[in-house]
């Protein structure tokens, strides 16, 4: 007969095992900050039409990095148990990237950071995810077959953690 070994008790179900948002008021106030990347993936003609600034639709780049920047402040909105939390500092960083001679693209990289007593990396995810999506919805009528990839955390700090993803 093997052990089971036990789960780890679930903080965001109360004692009566329904959804709640955890209490945080005792935790203390520290500086937390989180790093999430992600990649979208395109034709070379589509990422030169960004690049360039001749989208359909405008500003590829400007506008993706104010819509993770928004996205960042509005991430509590959008997860149900997630924190409403004052950011200190929300920095998006969209840059071209040539894998080889099918994919090019952009590396999105999110790094926010607030002082608060719970962490950032939901923001940090949020924004990259938001910021791809809207380099999406900014480039689909140049090319449909735009992919999404690779969102992850990739470092954070603070709290009673620090996390550096295995590159």
């Amino acid at each position: 007969m093997t052990k089971k070994t036990p789960l780890p008790s679930l903080t965001h179900l109360n004692a009566s095992k329904e959804a709640h948002m955890v209490d945080i008021s005792e935790k203390p106030t520290t500086k937390r900050m989180a790093v999430a990347q992600g990649f979208i993936r395109m034709k070379p003609e589509t990422l030169h039409i960004a690049l360039e600034n001749n989208a359909p639709k405008g500003d590829v780049i400007g506008t993706a990095r104010l819509a993770g920047i928004m996205a960042a402040k509005a991430t509590a909105s959008s997860i149900p148990l997630c924190h409403p939390l004052a950011l200190t500092h929300c920095h998006i960083d969209i840059v071209p990237y040539k894998e080889n001679t099918k994919h090019h693209g952009f590396k999105i990289t999110a790094t926010i950071m607030t002082s608060g007593q719970t962490g950032v990396e939901m923001e940090a995810l949020h924004a990259v995810s938001i910021t791809a999506l809207t380099i999406y919805d900014m480039l689909k009528a140049v090319e449909k077959n735009i992919v999404i990839e690779k969102i992850k955390l990739v470092e954070k700090h603070g709290g009673k953690s620090t996390f550096y993803a295995n590159e």
